[in-house]
């Protein structure tokens, strides 16, 4: 029969709780949100799952001009969110990542034309090395004369699986090669993939960029934390309109427990403000299941396999509001 003490140590093995995201203790909803959208390949045939079209992305500009949306520069934003100050609800901001070729031949033209600033996610070791598919050292600095730059890894790998030593020299190299490049250490930094866990948060965080991001489903407001703000994929055919009706909503991730051995999401505890009275909640590959917080706090035990190596948990209200946590297995 084993015993208390292996028992225990059985448990630690196989279940992991999941990191708890940084988060404000103001749990009060904001007034106003703003929208990180982010995008990858620009008119590519080749690769329509991460492509958006010209005129897709023509028909956004134009919608968000002419309904008086502010295209903010990351620098603006940067500004407001160190100082807590409101992020009004007209604020947009596209972020480009991986730097490939087609934004510079298909996308830049169109930023310049309706005169959007963006942030461009450098993938350094692709552009360093000379990769086929992506932006060359003298393409990034026409670009920058548009928009701003970010770091988005050396290597480009699921950084979850590194060791820790191996994700500092990887962002080290990264930093060092923009500031020869380019002259400068970037500001913000995007997670590759959006894939993050504690230890990668930690190391990135020990750089200080000013912003860190992921892409996790959701907008932000001065409330996020400026180490783990939440983007907007786009692509395909989306409706921009349904995007920015989404909120932020701040919440505290007090416990999400995995069974790492099954793939199985046993449980969740997530805090958010009293006057929530009803959500609904979704896990990747799952269906939508409606909860009611007590006295704002969330406890269910799912017990949902994950089918996917990252999937996330997103929790909404009635009112559009959204907070969603990552799980890499």
């Amino acid at each position: 029969m084993l015993s208390l003490f292996r028992l225990l140590l059985l448990s630690v093995l196989v279940t992991e709780v999941s990191f708890a995201t940084p988060q404000s203790s103001d749990l009060r909803l904001p007034k106003t949100s703003g929208h990180f959208f982010v995008l990858h390949r620009f008119n590519d045939k080749k690769h329509k799952s991460t492509s958006i079209t010209n005129s897709n992305l023509i028909k956004h500009f134009k919608y968000l001009q002419k309904n008086n949306y502010h295209m903010a520069t990351m620098d603006e934003i940067i500004t407001k969110m160190k100082n807590k100050k409101a992020i009004p609800h007209n604020w947009v901001h596209f972020c480009i990542d991986d730097s490939y070729k087609s934004f510079y031949q298909n996308g830049l033209p169109l930023f310049k034309k309706y005169k959007i600033p963006f942030t461009l996610y450098v993938y350094v070791e692709a552009t360093q090395r000379h990769y086929k598919d992506f932006m060359t050292w003298d393409q990034i600095r026409e670009a920058m004369k548009y928009g701003s730059i970010g770091v988005h890894s050396f290597g480009h790998k699921h950084m979850t699986k590194m060791t820790p030593e191996a994700m500092k020299v990887d962002t080290q190299k990264a930093i060092k090669l923009l500031k020869k490049e380019l002259g400068f250490k970037p500001k913000t930094y995007a997670y590759p993939y959006g894939e993050y866990d504690k230890t990668l948060f930690d190391v990135i965080k020990s750089f200080n960029f000013d912003l860190i991001l992921n892409q996790n489903q959701g907008a932000f407001s001065s409330k996020s934390p400026l180490d783990d703000l939440d983007r907007i994929a786009l692509t395909g055919d989306v409706n921009i309109k349904t995007k920015l009706r989404i909120k932020y909503l701040p919440a505290q991730w007090l416990n999400v427990d995995v069974n790492r051995k099954t793939k199985v999401l046993k449980s969740i505890s997530v805090k958010l403000d009293p006057s929530i009275k009803s959500v609904e909640c979704y896990i990747t590959g799952d269906k939508w299941h409606r909860l009611k917080p007590k006295n704002g706090k969330i406890t269910k035990i799912f017990n949902v396999k994950l089918k996917r190596t990252r999937s996330r948990i997103i929790i909404k209200t009635a009112d559009n509001a959204w907070t969603s946590h990552i799980i890499i297995l």
